[in-house]
């Protein structure tokens, strides 16, 4: 795909705008994301684990052993399960394994680490299965903070973890949260801040559950990060793959130049986004055979 075809699917994308409520936050995404057709093959429905709501993402043929535990984004302020469902279908079909798309509690109403307790408790209840948790932009981040929680709590770590855009530092740290600022067709310093600022309700952001990326790595299963260029998250991605292989963590990274915010939206229109899902999709069944890490 030319860089000319990755700058239409950037201009495709409209720039978050700061000060609105969350409620009109989220009445914009779901008009976006929550009604996306996910095929005919796939059947959504209601479940709770650990008492959290949830979707089962059921695609015909997706039967292997184990699962894919799905956390969306959207800031830690914005998305469902069903907005989750729009990625986790396409992982599970082209896995063939199961997936779970987890409807965690957002901020303002429930700042952390509320999200994270949720996660948590849906992850204790499959980590009898052999599980790959992955998620997108915030759910990135707390698919991370899940699996620290769970290392803390001396649970099995899951075979594997999948990250799209992953949010890793909610005290925006990183060098491209300013120097990628005007090549982020999404995101800004003003609308990142502003998310965390409701996420954390006055909470440390250099906490290692709410920045990951700050964390001691050490133990956790091989990680498969996904990233574009167009994002002001790339720094998030790349101090956390060199974090985890300077703490002797398997890590994967694909970066895509000049791909915007989790690129894998646009599967079917930038062959990379399609790409980006089939070697995810490879990570995740070679995983789920492997089993738990430990």
């Amino acid at each position: 795909m030319s860089v000319e075809d990755r700058a239409a699917a950037r201009g495709m994308m409209q720039k978050g705008v700061v000060g609105q409520s969350p409620e009109q936050q989220r009445a914009g995404f779901d008009e976006l994301f929550a009604s996306r057709p996910l095929g005919d093959d796939v059947t959504l429905a209601e479940s709770t684990y650990g008492g959290v709501p949830a979707l089962d993402v059921r695609v015909d043929g997706a039967d292997a052993a184990g699962v894919i535990l799905y956390l969306h984004g959207g800031g830690y302020v914005v998305g469902s399960a069903r907005t989750g469902a729009n990625l986790a279908a396409p992982l599970s079909r082209r896995s063939g394994v199961p997936a779970v798309s987890l409807e965690y509690r957002l901020a303002p109403e429930h700042p952390f680490p509320a999200g994270i307790h949720d996660a948590l408790a849906a992850y204790r209840e499959l980590a009898g299965r052999r599980v790959v948790i992955a998620g997108d932009s915030a759910g990135g981040g707390l698919a991370l903070a899940t699996v620290l929680a769970a290392r803390a709590e001396g649970l099995p770590m899951p075979a594997g973890v999948v990250l799209f855009s992953p949010w890793t530092d909610v005290a925006l740290t990183g060098p491209s949260i300013d120097s990628r600022g005007d090549f982020d067709p999404l995101f800004s310093r003003p609308n990142m801040a502003e998310s965390a600022a409701l996420y954390l309700g006055g909470a440390d952001p250099r906490n290692e559950l709410a920045s990951p990326v700050l964390a001691d790595l050490t133990g956790l299963p091989p990680l498969l990060v996904q990233v574009g260029t167009a994002e002001v998250l790339l720094d998030d991605s790349l101090r956390l793959v060199a974090r985890a292989a300077e703490q002797e963590v398997d890590v994967s990274l694909d970066v895509i130049a000049g791909a915007p915010h989790v690129f894998q939206y646009f599967a079917g229109y930038l062959p990379e986004a399609d790409e980006a899902l089939d070697h995810a999709a490879t990570f995740i069944a070679t995983r789920i055979r492997s089993g738990a890490a430990s």
